[in-house]
């Protein structure tokens, strides 16, 4: 697998599909000046989209021999909730792991923006709001499989996961999509709506005045930011092999944050270089030294607010500039 081994494949596709979580966050932290505590919640129901897809291809070969996800035949389920009624399309699922984080994005964002919520406030709401999605999840009478969520997935459009050719497949869509959606950050924030998002950012009361209402650029900017956390999550899910209501928790939220933060905001790069960096790092440490990952990655985000407001690639910036 292009003198990779397996593991190296896992891990890196699972960083690309946090870089894409930490460029989503830079989009609407670092270009428009909001800031989400809650942004687990969309890479999580972009996951649980791709997982309810992935626990269908089970069919027949799970522990309990039925239609139904083992978790449900543990419970004595007789049918499938109505939630799950398009989850053995492959079509349907590319579609619904767009519209679920962006729908509920547009309905959160349109309330919370209308009625001119911003700053500490707003980030206040949005882990209030993962948080609550992460006790829904929770209960097993919502059909999401409880504490355990979904796992043990075997084949996507009938293909094993667990093939060399299929992990590097989804190795390589994920690289792709990471680019992808790179290009397009970069068109967005170069055009006449990115100058808009970034004055905006800076003085929100002056784009008022100006005869731009904030409202649709901001609830713009949210929800394509949403969708691409959304699409992130169904990355990650079947390269890992797991998604739960954990990956709702405000921690996780709090995390993509700091990714941002460390690589550097309203640069693009930085996050994704942020997310490499804490990842890397928490691979490392969490095997290493697993009672001090926590205090590391503490540290690391206050030394980065104190010391290195613009981040490393601001930092390396800075250098580049004294050398001439």
């Amino acid at each position: 697998m292009f003198h990779m081994s397996t593991y190296a494949v896992a891990l890196l596709g699972k960083i690309m599909c946090y870089a894409i979580a930490a460029l989503a966050m830079d989009l609407i932290w670092g270009y428009t000046g909001i800031l989400s505590l809650g942004h687990g919640v969309f890479f999580a129901l972009g996951g649980y989209v791709m997982g309810m897809y992935l626990m269908r291809q089970i069919g027949r070969d799970g522990n309990y021999k039925s239609e139904l996800p083992d978790f449900m035949v543990f419970l004595d389920w007789k049918t499938l909730p109505w939630h799950w009624t398009f989850s053995d399309s492959f079509i349907a699922t590319l579609l619904l792991i767009v519209l679920v984080p962006g729908i509920v994005a547009f309905v959160f964002g349109f309330f919370s923006f209308r009625s001119r919520i911003k700053g500490v406030y707003f980030s206040i709401i949005t882990q209030a709001m993962t948080f609550a999605a992460m006790l829904l999840f929770f209960r097993n009478e919502t059909g999401f499989g409880g504490n355990n969520g979904f796992t043990d997935f075997k084949r996507i459009l009938n293909i094993p996961l667990a093939t060399p050719s299929m992990r590097m497949t989804l190795f390589v869509m994920t690289g792709l999509t990471l680019l992808g959606f790179f290009l397009f950050a970069k068109w967005l924030v170069g055009s006449k709506f990115g100058r808009v998002l970034q004055a905006i950012r800076d003085a929100e009361t002056r784009v008022m005045f100006s005869g731009y209402s904030p409202l649709g650029y901001k609830l713009t900017i949210w929800v394509i930011s949403a969708v691409m956390c959304g699409v992130a999550g169904a990355l990650y899910v079947p390269q890992v092999g797991i998604i739960n209501p954990g990956e709702m928790s405000p921690a996780n939220s709090i995390e993509i944050a700091i990714w941002a933060a460390v690589g550097g905001r309203a640069s693009l790069i930085g996050p994704i270089v942020g997310a490499f960096i804490v990842n890397g790092a928490k691979s490392w440490l969490t095997v290493a030294y697993p009672e001090f990952w926590l205090y590391f990655l503490g540290v690391l985000f206050i030394g980065v607010t104190l010391f290195l407001p613009n981040g490393v690639v601001g930092l390396v910036k800075n250098l580049r500039g004294g050398d001439r």
